[in-house]
């Protein structure tokens, strides 16, 4: 099958690309934007790119198109498909459908900590030698891609397992629904659930009829791994549930006792487990942790493997990635762009370097916080770093909504200028903390160039 996608360039797309490659298809898509390193990763793979949506594209006769969310009416290249009648599927029904279907799949659904989770659970099954296929919303170190069908490495054979990240936002533009509910999972987990996506969702409660609509769908002789400690996942639970419950943060299922910065202990209905030992930081990959324990210990890891392989685990990139050190100045870069993520981000930073110095720096850069939805819970969430830079990128609300932490918050809308403020205060021994979920102007490498010359 020859399939074209729209929007290829995207984690999600690209994932998608990479599957139907190694799956034996011919692949060949377009964007807005074709660039390093996904335009790079994807030639390497053999897959040809085109930049922009031009309708001449249609005479590559493929037997179907494959849409991106980013895709929108008016797009030229979708207008000719649909003028022509030609076929069209949006990204999760083509992996639903052509991928997914015969798999045991693992679903990591939530607001926060997807990737991670997702990562960590991909990691302990390939540790107990499952070889799961998987498509991440980011780069695990421990795989180094995105995405992948998973063979067995001694033969041709696919494994049954594939950890896929169940993504809450739309699917398409002629498909409203949740990605998430074309997936079809056997074990999901329901990490968290707050309001996001503004551009989409009105409000909370339409975030969490779409989280029932994915419950319905998992069958009796599955397992939920939910976050007994969320309020709004219990509101989701009450609407219907036919699916065994497995909880984590609480006394009747998984938890985490006496954490340390390098060891946790780890009980399941207050029976101790084992001892988990690594270097990642903060109660969320704790919880994240557990769910992920879980979850494979349904596919029948055994729980002392899970620990074992967790102890390995290298997390993903831009989740408290550490980028640099330049003049005993640590610069690190995460994906946080939310409140409550980017409130554990730093408390977990606050818990790892004691009293050192943290400049955060943030780019409020999601369709929610540049609508301004989060705007009265910003201050509170960086309150716990010393200095706050945020590059406001003509945000009319900036200033007031960080009024509240005085002098040490700092607006730019130049990132020139808010490079060389960050460079005037910044002392050996200080932790830089970069948040962001886009690319931030390449402040990373520019920030540190500029500290090389200190």
């Amino acid at each position: 099958m020859h399939i074209h996608i729209l929007g290829i360039c995207g984690t999600f797309m690209g994932g998608i690309a990479a599957i139907a490659r190694e799956s034996g298809h011919k692949v060949t898509g377009c964007d807005e934007n074709v660039y390093p390193p996904m335009s790079t990763q994807l030639e390497a793979q053999g897959i040809d790119l085109i930049s922009g949506y031009s309708p001449e594209q249609i005479k590559l006769q493929p037997d179907i198109f494959v849409i991106g969310n980013v895709v929108t009416r008016g797009n030229p290249l979708m207008e000719e498909i649909l003028n022509r009648n030609l076929p069209f599927i949006s990204g999760p029904q083509w992996l639903s459908e052509n991928i997914l279907r015969s798999r045991w799949v693992l679903a990591v659904s939530g607001t926060h900590g997807k990737t991670t989770t997702a990562s960590m659970l991909a990691w302990i099954l390939e540790y107990a030698r499952m070889n799961p296929g998987f498509l991440i919303g980011g780069i695990p170190e421990n795989f180094g891609i995105s995405a992948r069908i998973g063979h067995f490495k001694t033969s041709d054979e696919i494994s049954p397992f594939f950890v896929i990240e169940a993504d809450e936002y739309d699917t398409a533009f002629f498909d409203k629904r949740s990605k998430f509910v074309h997936y079809h999972p056997r074990t999901a987990i329901l990490n968290n659930l707050e309001y996001d996506h503004a551009d989409i969702f009105a409000d909370l409660a339409a975030i969490e009829r779409q989280f029932h609509h994915f419950v319905r769908i998992i069958p009796n002789n599955g397992l939920i791994v939910a976050n007994g400690l969320d309020e709004n996942l219990q509101c989701v639970l009450a609407q219907g549930c036919w699916t065994p419950v497995e909880r984590f943060g609480t006394d009747d299922g998984w938890q985490c006792q006496n954490p340390n910065d390098q060891t946790t202990t780890i009980l399941f209905k207050q029976i101790h487990q084992g001892d988990l030992q690594w270097d990642l930081m903060g109660e969320h990959n704790r919880l994240n942790a557990l769910a992920a324990l879980s979850a494979a210990r349904h596919a029948g890891v055994p729980i002392g493997t899970g620990i074992k392989a967790l102890s390995h685990f290298k997390n993903v990139k831009r989740r408290m990635e550490t980028r640099g050190v330049v003049n005993n100045i640590t610069v690190y870069d995460d994906f946080a762009h939310h409140p409550t993520s980017i409130h554990t981000t730093i408390n977990g930073l606050r818990n790892r370097i004691g009293d050192k110095n943290i400049i955060a720096v943030l780019e409020p850069r999601s369709n929610t916080m540049k609508m301004g939805v989060w705007k009265n819970a910003l201050a509170e969430s960086l309150a716990e770093a010393d200095t706050v830079f945020c590059f406001t990128n003509d945000l009319s609300w900036a200033n007031s909504a960080l009024a509240s932490l005085g002098e040490k918050s700092y607006c730019h809308d130049d990132l020139t200028q808010l490079i060389a403020a960050i460079i005037r205060i910044a002392q050996p021994s200080d932790h830089i903390l970069i948040m962001s979920n886009g690319g931030f102007g390449g402040i990373h490498e520019k920030l540190l160039a500029r500290l090389g010359e200190n």
